[in-house]
């Protein structure tokens, strides 16, 4: 067998190697609760049901605010590689990815592959501490959605360029070796990072953080597009779809936020208005200083710094006041779009400003929680109290716990895409990034629809990859 031949058949061969292991895992109950502990609320599992159905839609949200801003032949490999992080995320995660996150604690640096290896004993388990109202296996198909949609959030970096194998590599290995082990640290109680003070609220650290840094990484190894290299402006190829994109995405982001209250509960309702109110604001804000710089409002404009609020309040959003929501997505909308400003200047080609968005995104959102959390608003014992209330440590807490992830996110991604060019080409060839992504990576093709074209006095329709 040839070592090309023996590469097309490994991944469905280890497809069906899972299925089979599968196979043999006692099934079990959920587990119930004694008479004597903390039990099941029907309004909790509801709500964080919703919530898990609410993150899921922002996979393919997520998918059409990149798939509208790509050149029109890479859209549907961009759309995928955000949606195919379902199919090899959700397998994962069975298998061992929510054991490495919420396992048994390993000195507080990552969990035990073997706790919930194959998802045995996840129905059977006893509720999760922070979340003892709803069973483990709810908490942990809540926390697969945002397992889904980080690696997801990286194809922005990297779209227009990556083979679509390597980024399904990738995603395996950015599962297991940064989301995983930061994840641990951040949200099990053993965590050295919770352990350490930070806060995170829903994943400003986790997610963000983590994919923002991958990006940098991501965009640094597979350096600059042919257009980018050349200097061609290459118009959105949907505008429509990023506004629908950034709808789905601002809809799902309140099963985000609040459903990471784990209950419905007013901590939950908290974290819906502060979720809202932070992307209104960042909209605004990124909008009218793209005026103040000379330029027309625009809907991508709005909708990218909508997301950008949505980024930065999420660390924050159970932990801070609704009004102060406004100040820090009014901050992370100036902070990424500064930082997007000087990129442009630059040569860095992240491709659709992964790394000024969600990364610097998530960063401010990290350091205003330790800024404007306060525990009139969230009650919690020993929970956050912030610099603008008279607790500067709490800040500074966050700082160390900030600068250790992302640290550890860049230098373990940059080492991922490092060798997985080693084993496989990691970026198309130039002729396949000229005939476009859609055509060379998955012989597809984006039809937009036609318009109509003046010939000779006479109105025609045309299709629209015919426009040049």
């Amino acid at each position: 067998m040839s070592k090309r031949k023996a590469k097309q058949i490994l991944p469905f061969v280890l497809l069906v190697a899972v299925a089979i292991i599968a196979m043999f895992v006692k099934p079990a109950a959920d587990f119930v609760p004694g008479a004597d502990g903390p039990q099941y609320s029907s309004s909790d599992i509801a709500w964080v049901l919703v919530s898990t159905a609410l993150v899921f839609l922002m996979t393919p949200g997520l998918a059409f605010f990149y798939g509208g801003m790509v050149n029109r032949k890479n859209v549907i490999s961009t759309m995928i590689k955000s949606v195919v992080a379902a199919g090899i995320v959700g397998v994962l995660w069975v298998v061992c990815g929510f054991s490495l996150a919420f396992g048994e604690s390993v000195s507080g640096f990552i969990g035990s592959p073997t706790t919930y290896a194959f998802y045995d004993g996840v129905k059977s388990g006893a509720a999760w501490p922070a979340a003892n109202t709803i069973p483990l296996s709810l908490f942990s198909l809540f926390q697969l959605m945002f397992a889904i949609i980080t690696p997801g959030l990286v194809v922005g970096a990297v779209a227009e360029r990556i083979r679509f194998t390597s980024y399904v590599l990738f995603i395996v290995l950015f599962s297991l070796l940064v989301y995983a082990p930061v994840a641990h640290w951040s949200w099990h109680p053993e965590g050295f990072l919770a352990k350490m003070g930070a806060w995170d609220f829903a994943g400003g650290t986790v997610v963000h953080i983590t994919a923002g840094c991958a990006a940098l990484a991501g965009a640094m190894v597979l350096k600059q597009r042919k257009s980018h290299l050349e200097k061609k402006e290459i118009p959105p190829a949907n505008v429509p779809y990023v506004l629908i994109g950034t709808g789905l995405l601002w809809f799902g982001w309140f099963g985000f936020n609040a459903g990471s209250a784990v209950g419905a509960t007013p901590l939950a309702v908290n974290a819906f208005g502060t979720t809202t109110t932070a992307a209104s604001s960042a909209g605004l804000a990124w909008m009218f200083f793209d005026v103040i710089k000379g330029k027309k409002p625009s809907v991508l404009g709005f909708c990218i710094g909508a997301v950008v609020g949505l980024v930065a309040i999420t660390p924050a959003a159970g932990y801070v006041g609704i009004p102060q929501s406004i100040i820090i997505g009014l901050v992370g909308a100036l902070v990424s779009n500064i930082a997007v400003s000087i990129k442009q200047r630059s040569k860095l080609d992240d491709t659709l400003d992964v790394f000024p968005c969600h990364g610097l995104g998530g960063m401010v959102g990290m350091l205003l929680t330790g800024v404007f959390a306060n525990t009139a608003v969230h009650g919690i014992p020993g929970g956050p109290q912030g610099l603008f209330y008279g607790n500067p440590q709490f800040f500074f807490t966050q700082l160390k716990a900030m600068a250790i992830v992302v640290a550890y996110s860049f230098v373990v991604s940059y080492g991922i895409f490092k060798f997985i060019n080693f084993l496989i080409p990691i970026r198309v060839s130039e002729s396949e990034e000229e005939a476009g992504l859609d055509a060379s990576q998955h012989n597809e093709k984006y039809l937009q629809g036609t318009l109509l074209v003046h010939n000779n006095g006479v109105m025609i329709e045309k299709p629209v990859e015919e426009q040049e």
